[in-house]
C-alpha cells in the first residue's frame, strides 16, 4: 500500500564518532553522536532549557548552520532518513542535508560500505534544525545509523537534551505552522514527525492537543497519520476517539487511512465500524477503500456488507471498487457474484466494469457466459 509519506527511525552506535570534512573522525561523545561528514563540528551541552539554547544559536546564525541532538526513539520496525520513511529497520546510507533546491536526499550504502550497526538497547532519533538568517528554516529527523552530510556547514551537536524539552520545543513549531502551502508548512511537518518518533509520554500528550477539535483541520489530519504510523496503542486509542467525535468528514476520512497503517489489532475493527456507521458517505467509502488494502476475512465481510446493506448507492459503488482492490482470488469471485445477483443495476454495472479491468480469466469466462445467453 502506498502511504503519504515514507518515514523512519533507527539507532546507531559503535563509537564511530563524528566525521569532519569527509575525511577524519573525531571521537566526540561517541555513544551519543551520529556519524557526520563534510562538516565543521562543535559539541555543546544544553545551557538552561533546550528552547533557550536553540534561541541563543539562532540569534547568532546569520549564515546557514545545523544544530542537532538525539533522543530515545519510539519502538517500531522502521528507519528514518531525512524525512524518508521506510517501514522496516535497515541501513540508511548517507543523508545529504544540503541540496540546491532546499531538500534533503539519501544515498543508500552499497558494496563494502559498512555504515553503523544496531546494538542492544534503545534506538536513538536524531533531530536536526537548520538555522539561517537568525531563524529556523528547516527541521529534519534521521535514524542514528544514518551518515549525515552537512554540505560543509557548521554543525553543532547538543548533549544532555531531555526528551520532554525536545517535545515542548517542537510543539511550539507545530502550533506556529499553518500546514498549508510551503515554508512554515514544511517546518511544521518536520516538527510533527519528529515528535511522533519520540519515546516519551510527553509526545502522546502533545498529540492529544494536536487532534483536539478546536485545532485547525489540517493539523488534525496530519497528526492523525502519525498516530497510526508511529504511536502504537496510545495512537490507536486516540484515532478511535477521532473516528467517533471529530466533526469534520475530511478529518475522519484521514483517520480511516491512519487506522490502516496502524499495527494495532483493534485498528481494523474501528475501520469496519467507520465503514458501517459513519454518517458521511465519503467517510464510509474511504474506510471501505482502506479496508480493501488490508484484505482478510474481516475486511471482506465489511465490504460485502456495505454492498448489500448501505443505503447510499455511491457507497455501494465504492465498496465494489474496494473488492477490485482485494487480492484477485478473493476479489474476483465476489465481483462475479455481485455482477450476477445484486438487485441494484448501478452496482451490477460497477462490478462488470471492474471485472473488465481485472484481466482475470475467470472474468473472461463470466463475460462469455453473459454474452452467450
Amino acid at each position: 500500500m502506498n502511504a503519504w509519506l515514507k518515514i523512519v527511525t533507527t539507532h546507531m552506535v559503535l563509537g564511530l564518532g563524528l566525521v569532519t570534512g569527509g575525511a577524519s573522525r573525531a571521537p566526540i561523545e561517541a555513544a551519543e553522536t551520529p556519524q557526520v561528514i563534510n562538516a565543521k563540528i562543535e559539541t555543546r551541552a544544553v545551557n538552561g532549557s533546550l528552547a533557550e539554547t536553540l534561541r541563543g544559536f539562532q540569534a547568532q546564525a546569520d549564515k546557514p548552520e545545523w544544530v542537532g541532538y538525539s533522543v530515545a526513539e519510539v519502538t517500531g520496525d522502521r528507519t528514518v532518513c531525512c524525512g524518508n520513511y521506510n517501514d522496516s529497520y535497515g541501513g540508511c546510507g548517507t543523508c545529504r542535508l544540503e541540496k540546491e533546491n532546499g531538500t534533503a536526499s539519501t544515498t543508500t550504502q552499497k558494496g563494502g560500505e559498512t555504515g553503523t550497526l544496531q546494538l542492544e538497547g534503545s534506538r536513538q532519533l536524531v533531530v536536526l534544525f537548520r538555522l539561517e538568517g537568525k531563524q529556523v528554516t528547516r527541521i529534519r529527523e534521521a535514524s542514528e545509523n544514518c551518515t549525515l552530510d552537512a554540505g560543509g556547514l557548521p554543525f553543532i551537536w547538543l548533549t544532555g537534551v531531555k526528551p520532554q524539552e525536545s517535545v515542548v520545543l517542537l510543539t511550539d513549531f507545530v502550533h506556529k505552522a499553518t500546514f498549508e502551502g510551503h515554508g512554515e508548512h514544511e517546518i511544521g511537518q518536520g516538527a510533527l514527525s519528529a515528535i511522533a518518533l519520540h519515546d516519551d509520554a510527553s509526545a502522546d500528550r502533545a498529540f492529544e492537543s494536536f487532534v483536539a477539535v478546536d485545532q485547525p483541520e489540517q493539523l488534525r489530519k496530519h497528526a492523525s497519520f502519525w498516530l497510526g504510523a508511529a504511536r502504537g496503542k496510545s495512537g490507536e486509542l486516540l484515532l478511535q476517539k477521532m473516528a467517533k467525535n471529530d466533526p469534520s468528514p475530511e478529518v475522519r476520512s484521514q483517520v480511516a487511512f491512519a487506522l490502516s497503517v496502524s499495527h494495532e489489532p483493534e485498528a481494523l475493527n474501528e475501520m469496519i465500524l467507520m465503514a458501517k456507521d459513519d454518517e458521511s458517505t465519503h467517510v464510509r467509502g474511504q474506510a471501505l477503500f482502506w479496508l480493501a488494502q488490508k484484505a482478510g476475512q474481516k475486511a471482506m465481510g465489511a465490504i460485502t456488507g456495505a454492498i448489500e446493506n448501505d443505503p447510499d448507492t455511491e457507497v455501494k459503488k465504492k465498496a465494489v471498487f474496494a473488492l477490485s482492490q482485494m487480492p484477485k482470488d478473493e476479489g474476483v469471485p465476489k465481483l462475479i457474484e455481485v455482477a450476477k445477483t445484486n438487485r441494484n443495476p448501478e452496482v451490477r454495472k460497477q462490478a462488470m466494469f471492474w471485472l473488465g479491468q481485472s484481466n482475470d480469466p475467470r472474468a473472461l469466462d463470466f463475460f462469455e457466459q453473459v454474452l452467450s445467453r
